[in-house]
């Protein structure tokens, strides 16, 4: 799909939310969905409905809409989210742990393979998960081992970007930080960062001028 390198990111999220509404209305028994009922349930116009999907083809019948198992299956695969991927995350703290406990992620393909932190106090302790948390400077082997895909980054934002070196040096290419700070990684390596305190900002900002309103 070479033109996929040119679709918007916005697009690719828009994409994920359709899937999650669409999983809602099959568990609800629909059959068909419109357009403009998909993106009423996502807060969408119809039209960035269509434009969305038709960077990827051609789908659903004119008059009718879309068949909800079909375009599910077919989204799950633009995201590639139709197979596992498997994740090592470093740093078990707070964050760490409630993520590794979050089921969302196993339902819908990602696995927790390996878990990491420096604290001597929780080096070889056995997660509920089943894992066992392993010295941050066994990351390396341990990551080649279990062939990691995705590496997650819940680690205070001193040592964020050492530890994003030694998922690289791990030939981890992914890297979701949820750590407060932005780490630098080559053009070749992909990040999505996950800051709170941003979106909290945008909550307040929006909050307070509809208030003024």
């Amino acid at each position: 799909m070479e033109k996929s390198k040119k679709i918007p990111k916005a697009t690719i999220k828009r994409l994920s939310l359709y899937y999650r509404q669409l999983e809602l209305l099959e568990f609800d028994g629909y059959r068909m969905v419109s357009s403009e009922k998909l993106a009423w349930l996502c807060q969408v116009n119809p039209a960035q409905v269509r434009k969305d999907l038709g960077y990827f083809g051609e789908f659903g019948i004119r008059g009718v809409g879309y068949d909800v198992r079909d375009l599910q299956r077919e989204i799950k695969t633009i995201l590639a989210v139709n197979r596992s991927w498997r994740m090592a995350i470093a740093g078990v703290g707070n964050l760490g742990s409630a993520l590794l406990q979050h089921q969302n992620f196993p339902a819908r393909g990602f696995h927790f393979v390996a878990a990491f932190d420096v604290d001597r106090d929780k080096i070889g302790m056995t997660l509920p998960s089943g894992l066992r948390v392993r010295d941050i400077r066994e990351l390396r082997q341990v990551a080649e081992d279990l062939e990691v895909e995705i590496g997650v980054i819940t680690t205070p934002p001193s040592v964020a970007q050492e530890v994003a070196d030694l998922f690289l040096a791990s030939h981890i290419s992914a890297l979701l930080n949820f750590s407060p700070t932005q780490i630098h990684v080559p053009d070749c390596c992909l990040v999505e960062n996950i800051d709170f305190t941003i979106k909290l900002d945008i909550l307040t900002y929006k909050l307070k001028h509809e208030l003024d309103e």
